[in-house]
């Protein structure tokens, strides 16, 4: 296997599959699905997950919400998706561990890195919800921090494309995927892969991301073999 520990970065709006809004039972379960399979090769299995399918905090604010109090929101919309994802890891028969940045026992336990560490050791597949615990932060920088804090390989950022362009594949056909990208050159095409603060963590702290399409099932376990399937960021 080419990664011992990742740190998973789920988006929220994935979870909706073919709904407008809220989980698709059906795009959960793939999920969980996928995960059991590489916690079951004895991958070390982090997760975060956004909150976008249920209410995202920046997007309330334009709409008359208090920016702190839509980010607050937000933090418990990816605590409600960490929930379903975990229950989900349940029924796939894999112990998994929802840890909150923000206090809210009994729903989850409070986070901490060496509690984190001690789960993912114990090959517990961790659940990292409430973003950072501060407004202002989107999940991408929350993912970030926790991928450095639990000293994950790599931060694996889960999407519906296959990699990194050189401008959206959805709108622009003739765009050109990378295989491999610096963080340097991200900055100066100016490329939307996750927002400036992660981005800068990752470079900072040497945490190489890797772009691939999460909802193909069978896809993490091609990452974990080393196929190249998506786009690997680094210096």
């Amino acid at each position: 296997m080419v990664y011992k520990r990742i740190l998973l970065k789920l988006s929220g709006e994935s979870l909706m599959g073919r709904q407008n809004y809220g989980i698709d039972e059906q795009r959960l379960s793939e999920y969980a699905l996928q995960i059991a399979e590489v916690a079951r090769m004895g991958v070390q299995v982090a997760i975060v997950i956004g909150g976008g399918n249920i209410f995202r905090g920046l997007s309330g604010a334009t709409k008359g919400f208090d920016r702190v109090l839509g980010d607050q929101m937000g933090m418990l919309a990816t605590v409600i998706n960490s929930l379903a994802l975990n229950s989900a890891l349940s029924a796939a028969g894999v112990a998994s561990r929802v840890l909150t940045a923000i206090r809210m026992e009994p729903v989850g336990e409070f986070y901490s890195k060496q509690k984190a560490i001690a789960s993912l050791q114990a090959g517990e597949v961790v659940i990292l919800s409430a973003g950072t615990g501060n407004p202002f932060f989107t999940t991408d920088t929350g993912s970030s921090l926790r991928a450095i804090e639990v000293e994950a390989d790599v931060m694996l950022k889960g999407t519906r494309v296959d990699g990194i362009y050189t401008a959206d594949p959805e709108k622009d056909p003739s765009a050109v995927k990378f295989e491999e990208i610096s963080y340097d050159e991200i900055y100066n095409r100016n490329l939307k892969v996750m927002d400036l603060t992660a981005t800068t963590m990752c470079r900072e702290n040497n945490m190489p991301i890797y772009v691939f399409d999460m909802d193909t099932p069978g896809n993490l376990k091609k990452v974990m073999l080393g196929e190249k399937i998506g786009t690997l960021v680094k210096k």
